[in-house]
Parts: structure tokens; C-alpha cells; sequence
């Protein structure tokens, strides 16, 4: 019994110790950073890499495209993106050209599975696929939006980011759906006034 005791008090003293040793990296604008997300090579940790870029915080894509983060929720291991723009007048994406959001498998990253996301300016093809595509979608009322206006009248559907699909990506092409945007936690009552846009990822802690 006592040897167990002395087993887990050295074990709670080597991590103590390790905790103590992390350096957490300082304010980027008025956005905390906290452990392990890293904004350099001097603090966090490197494998939690995000970027402090004129006071903004970002996060960036496998295909090197950045995101702003809106959030950060260090106890639950999660911070929110903000979905990229959507130009104006027209139905694409900013990151269309890269194919949407693509998060680099090797990194402690992934997307959560209470993301709801909407696609838009989609071809035909997308019917056949489990997506709800119809008059009553939540993507109907993005439509209504200033940004979503250059969508209106495209074909265009909402699924929620379950874990039967990749954890990684949310993608558009050309010839598929050229637009997306996303809400985190949406009740399927909730008004659009009340709809918190992002795409919350989530990160493997690091011990």
C-alpha cells in the first residue's frame, strides 16, 4: 500500500514539474494563447502551432490558407475559425481555390462533430448524396444574408459534421459546391440572429 502511495506521488511530482516547465505564450492582441497552442518557437507546444499575425490570431490550413479564431475554449481542447468570406457577388469561397478547409492529419487537429455546415452553388450531382438539399434547409436562410446573397436561388444543402465523415476536411471545387459557411452547436430552432458562425476544431491534448 505504501509503495503505491510513493509510486503516485512521484508520478503527480514529475508532472507537476513538467506542467511548471511550459511556457505559455504571450497575448496576440487582446486573444489569450494558452497551453499548448503555440504562436512561436519559444513557447507552447510545436506540434500546436497557430500564428499571432499583426495582432491577429490564426489558424492555418494544410494548404496554407488562414483563419482567423474567434474563440478558444482551453478546457475543452477546442478554439473556433471563422469560415472564410464568400465574395462578393458571387457564389465562392476565398479558399475555393485550395478546396475549402483542409487540416494536416499529423497535427493534434481535427474538426468537431457540432459544426453544422452549409454548401452552396452545388451541382446536380449532390442530390444523390445524404445531404439535406431541400426547400427547407438552413442554408435557405443564409441565402437571405448579406454575404449569402451571391448564393441565392443555387443549389444548395446543410449537413452536420457527424464523425462517419472525415474529421479533417470540408471541401469545394469547381463543378461540386463552390461555397460554404458553418455554425457551431445550431439548434434546429435557433433564428439566424442567433446562429454562431465558425468552425470549431478540436485538438488531442498533449499528455
Amino acid at each position: 500500500m505504501v509503495s503505491t502511495r510513493v509510486v503516485v506521488l512521484v508520478f503527480l511530482l514529475i508532472l507537476v514539474t513538467q506542467v511548471s516547465g511550459f511556457r505559455v505564450c504571450p497575448k496576440c492582441g487582446k486573444m489569450r494563447v494558452p497551453y499548448p497552442l503555440s504562436t512561436n518557437e519559444s513557447c507552447g507546444d510545436p506540434k500546436y502551432r497557430i500564428y499571432c499575425n499583426n495582432g491577429v490570431l490564426q489558424f492555418m490550413s494544410a494548404e496554407g490558407f488562414y483563419y482567423q479564431i474567434l474563440r478558444i475554449s482551453p478546457r475543452a481542447n477546442k478554439l473556433v475559425i471563422s469560415p472564410p468570406m464568400i465574395e462578393a457577388n458571387t457564389c465562392y469561397s476565398l479558399d475555393l481555390a485550395l478546396g475549402g478547409l483542409l487540416l494536416d492529419e499529423n497535427l493534434p487537429f481535427n474538426i468537431s462533430t457540432r459544426n453544422t455546415v452549409m454548401l452552396f452553388n452545388c451541382s446536380d450531382n449532390i442530390r444523390t448524396s445524404p445531404l439535406n438539399c431541400s426547400s427547407t434547409s438552413f442554408c435557405r436562410q443564409f441565402e437571405d444574408v448579406g454575404e449569402g446573397s451571391g448564393c441565392k436561388g443555387t443549389l444548395c444543402c446543410h449537413f452536420l459534421k457527424d464523425t462517419s465523415m472525415t474529421s479533417h476536411r470540408i471541401r469545394v471545387r469547381v463543378g461540386g459546391c463552390t461555397a460554404y459557411t458553418s455554425v457551431v452547436d445550431k439548434k434546429p430552432d435557433d433564428p439566424i440572429e442567433l446562429w454562431n458562425f465558425g468552425i470549431e476544431l478540436q485538438w488531442l491534448p498533449p499528455f
